[in-house]
């Protein structure tokens, strides 16, 4: 082979290797190829020389040695294939030496400088899109079932010795880069705890991943110095970000000046960068920053870099890995999302500010998610009237603070099961309230959430006839309906501001028929105001108290609404029974008064006053006839259940008006 061909084949295998080391140059090595092939005829290249992509001609001999130490010329022909001069060395060697490129490229890793890996800064292929699509919370596909094994194998391994030695034993179970940074994150997750009295004394820690490691403890600094350090151990590629955090003592709409206040890390997975957080991940701190508390965090492992934002701001808005970028103006104006926000399925609220101004005394807030969930929610430093509604997909929230000034409003969330778990703060907003409503007036009996939702369905209580929380009505009357869907006895309760009326009497105030698997329910309000009608349940087959199941908000502006008390219902007014008139508990004085009833499974009834006045059975099934109130104070409804008995059974009591 002549030395023109010799030397135009090494340059197909430097351009090979290239293409190898670094994928991201292909266009420009295609380009490169071209070029040599339009120069091939050249001159200089019957002399021996190569063009170097830079309009540069090399062709440099030296000396070295192979491995047993023997003298061999070498011949370097040096490649230029980009504006920033990146290069390719190719060395030729007789057959008997040992090629010393080996020795300056790291295969499938990058280039090695010095013997340090050099890093590939964050680029286009690193970004993901802002705002979050609502997608995933992860930056990368993940199941967090194949870390189970893993994770367990992590988090028992305990800390002997060396950096060096603790990875050697994580990467026994440990084999693909993924898996390796796994390892690392959750062996210090559950091993590092927060170094809360050194916070204070920065000046006399150690951030060295070697102290760190023996004393168990440290500050953000300190954490990300040791996941670098082992991750470099490990072989995979990490670096240490720091910028600003909404972390603890963060307040809302705080900016952001200084010095940096929190550091984390990058990690490369499989071409793309990542981020982890691995002091959020370990735990928290109380209130008081006095005591640090092991809780291991999912969230911060290789987060989504649009929810990262959220409360991470680096020094290099490259490592942001977003487009666009976020700048420090809007981070500082942006809502605080917790991260169990995320982690229970949240995906917005709104407002998205995180101060909220009061509009003619209300602020409205709404919550989305992907899945049922449970709220709460508390307004410090002022009393409030509030409607909250659960909604299959979140929850929204009218709040009327009772006092002007600045309020931290706190809202509170837990998953739809497992009611043993407890709520976690998923939000804050500061509420400025200008003005107040003193219009509105809620009962101090109802209870949050109000209205019919998914949480009363899987209780029993299906199509109610009113979806909505308030149920408005000018003349005091309203009708009320639900499909049971278990085997429930059903009570229902009035309630109001007014210490004079006693339970009984208010809940005289409802008349209930149950047809079946309906349930209907007839409200007369014993005047004008805002009342809590609220619904209990309990199986037929358990013999003990009624469960509250929720609440609706009645409301009556009519002023001359008075409607009086149904009559007392007692025992024997079973199920399917039903009365039509008349509905009010008190009657006239000296007057002929009608009755018409629908009882079922009986043979007698009839009304009892100064008289016994018996009812017919009609045709289309009522039991009906009328008796006077002349001489009486009470009247009574009684029926005989069978012919057999001899005994009269009280189902209703009406009292008469004094004369």
């Amino acid at each position: 082979m002549g030395t023109m061909e010799f030397q135009k084949d090494l340059s197909a295998v430097a351009l090979e290797m290239l293409l190898i080391v670094q994928p991201e140059k292909r266009k420009t090595m295609q380009r490169l190829q071209l070029d040599k092939q339009t120069e091939s005829h050249s001159s200089h290249q019957s002399q021996g020389y190569l063009w170097d992509g830079n309009r540069n001609n090399r062709r440099q001999q030296y000396q070295g040695n192979d491995l047993q130490g023997h003298e061999v010329q070498m011949q370097q022909i040096i490649t230029s294939c980009s504006d920033q001069g990146t290069h390719v060395t190719v060395e030729v060697h007789a057959r008997n030496s040992t090629p010393q490129l080996l020795k300056k490229l790291s295969f499938g890793k990058g280039f090695q400088e010095n013997g340090k890996r050099r890093l590939r800064p964050p680029g286009w292929k690193d970004q993901h899109a802002y705002p979050w699509d609502k997608s995933c919370l992860k930056s990368m596909p993940l199941d967090l079932k194949q870390f189970e094994k893993l994770d367990a194998y992590a988090t028992k391994v305990t800390a002997k010795g060396s950096v060096e030695d603790l990875v050697k034993t994580l990467l026994r179970v440990a084999h693909t880069d993924l898996e390796k940074v796994r390892a690392i994150w959750t062996w210090i997750c559950h091993h590092i705890g927060y170094d809360v009295v050194g916070f204070y004394n920065k000046d006399q820690l150690s951030f060295k991943p070697k102290d760190v490691l023996q004393s168990g403890k440290s500050i953000c600094e300190g954490y990300a110095g040791l996941f670098e350090q082992m991750c470099s151990v490990a072989g995979v590629q990490c670096v240490n970000l720091s910028g600003h955090s909404k972390g603890h003592g963060y307040r809302t709409g705080q900016t952001f000046t200084g010095e940096y206040d929190h550091a984390w890390n990058a990690v490369y997975l499989d071409g793309r960068w990542h981020l982890v957080d691995s002091t959020w991940g370990s735990g928290s701190i109380d209130d008081c920053f006095s005591k640090f508390t092991f809780r291991y965090n999912e969230f911060y492992f290789l987060t989504h870099p649009a929810l990262f934002i959220n409360n991470h701001f680096p020094d290099n808005s490259n490592w942001q890995l977003l487009k666009p970028t976020v700048t420090l103006k809007q981070f500082e104006s942006n809502m605080l999302y917790k991260s169990d926000f995320y982690k229970m399925g949240l995906l917005a609220a709104h407002p998205e500010t995180p101060i909220i101004q009061t509009v003619n005394g209300k602020v409205a807030i709404a919550v989305e998610s992907r899945s049922p969930i449970l709220f709460m929610f508390e307004l410090k430093g002022a009393k409030e009237y509030s409607l909250m509604t659960l909604k299959n997909s979140g929850m929204n929230l009218e709040l009327y603070p009772q006092k002007t000034g600045s309020h931290k409003l706190q809202i509170y969330a837990k998953p739809s099961k497992g009611s043993e778990e407890l709520y976690s703060c998923v939000l804050e907003y500061t509420v400025e309230c200008s003005s107040v409503d003193r219009n509105i007036c809620f009962p101090k009996e109802l209870h949050q959430p109000v209205g019919p939702s998914w949480s009363s369905e899987r209780q029993g209580f299906l199509k109610p006839s009113h979806r909505g929380p308030i149920i408005n009505t000018n003349d005091g009357r309203c009708d009320l309906s639900f499909i049971l869907s278990k085997d429930l006895r059903v009570l229902a309760s009035l309630h109001y501001d007014n210490k004079s009326r006693t339970e009984e009497t208010s809940r005289r105030h409802i008349l209930q028929v149950c047809q079946g698997n309906k349930v209907d329910f007839k409200i007369h309000l014993p005047h004008a105001g805002n009342f809590a009608l609220k619904i209990f349940s309990k199986k037929k087959s358990d013999p003990g108290n009624y469960n509250y199941i929720f609440n609706y908000l009645i409301s009556c502006p009519n002023a001359d609404v008075k409607w009086p008390v149904f009559p007392q219902t007692y025992s024997k007014w079973a199920e399917g029974f039903e009365l039509v008139e008349p509905l009010a508990g008190l009657l006239t004085a000296n007057r002929n008064i009608k009755f018409k009833l629908k009882l079922h499974s009986i043979t007698k009834a009839f009304v009892q006053c100064e008289k016994t006045c018996p009812l017919s059975l009609s045709k289309e099934g009522y039991w009906e006839g009328s008796c006077s109130t002349s001489g009486c104070t009470e009247v009574f409804v009684m029926v005989l259940e069978n012919a057999n008995h001899k005994f009269y059974s009280h189902i209703l009591k009406y009292e008469v008006e004094s004369q």
